[in-house]
């Protein structure tokens, strides 16, 4: 077998155990086609390299001191994310200026507001910046700084020094996850200290998540919901949740989701 096929099932692997959160070996070789023997095979060596945790015939993902890799990311949620990226490409006019920060929810929106006319762009996260190649008349400036290859982006200090230097109509961003109580969390403080820089360049601030994101518990927070302008997720938030955004005057945006499928 090629590598590269190899790889991509043990994507496609982690990709659905980071949707259902828990599978058997079985219950993975039928979604993916082959042998249950194949699939003990990778879940041995996806075990071994601390991507996995077997135990009694289930299967479930380790806690990861960070994100897993970023192809795996992109199938995970993928229409809800493209839902998601409509109701923001909504939200913002021609001619805005924007800061994009990073991941596959924001990199989805970056693909829809390149049919925008005239933005200005100001984002950390390259694969934005590639969505904007063909985009009419826009403008698009890159954070600075070393490069994390395996999501292609930046998140260190650079970056951060980068966003202030800019004022933008809107911000557009992600988490890592967001807890039942509300609270917004992520996988370390570079990640942390992104957002923050990013929140303050912006009149305006848009979060952006999937479901699975909802209910993550992870290690660093900073900030909840309602101290953002808007929510852009089809997670269902608790009611107590929902009273908190509305009393601090953060809007829950209504996500479509038919609209989306000429774009797939």
């Amino acid at each position: 077998m090629r590598r590269a096929d190899l790889n991509r099932r043990r994507d496609q692997i982690i990709a659905l155990l980071s949707s259902n959160g828990e599978l058997t070996a079985t219950d993975l070789a039928k979604r993916l086609d082959v042998s249950v023997q194949t699939i003990r095979t990778d879940l041995r060596d996806l075990d071994e390299a601390f991507l996995v945790q077997r135990r009694n015939g289930i299967v479930r993902m380790r806690q990861q001191p960070e994100n897993i890799g970023y192809s795996p990311r992109m199938s995970i949620s993928r229409m809800e994310k493209l839902n998601i990226a409509l109701a923001v490409r909504n939200l913002i006019p021609d001619g805005a200026r924007v800061a994009l920060g990073t991941g596959t929810t924001v990199e989805q929106c970056a693909n829809f507001l390149a049919s925008k006319e005239k933005l200005f762009v100001a984002t950390n996260n390259i694969h934005a910046v590639m969505a904007f190649q063909q985009a009419s008349e826009a403008v698009v400036v890159i954070a600075g700084g070393t490069v994390r290859l395996r999501d292609l982006d930046m998140i260190g200090s650079a970056s951060s020094d980068f966003f202030a230097n800019y004022r933008v109509d809107v911000a557009v961003f992600s988490c890592g996850g967001v807890s039942d109580s509300g609270e917004v969390l992520d996988y370390n403080m570079d990640e942390i200290a992104a957002r923050k820089a990013i929140v303050s360049c912006a009149k305006e601030t848009i979060l952006v998540f999937d479901s699975e994101k909802h209910g993550k518990d992870l290690p660093c927070r900073m900030h909840n919901l309602w101290d953002y302008n808007k929510i852009v997720t089809l997670a269902e938030l608790d009611a107590s949740v929902q009273e908190q955004c509305a009393a601090h005057g953060c809007e829950i945006v209504k996500v479509p989701k038919a609209e989306v499928v000429q774009k797939i």
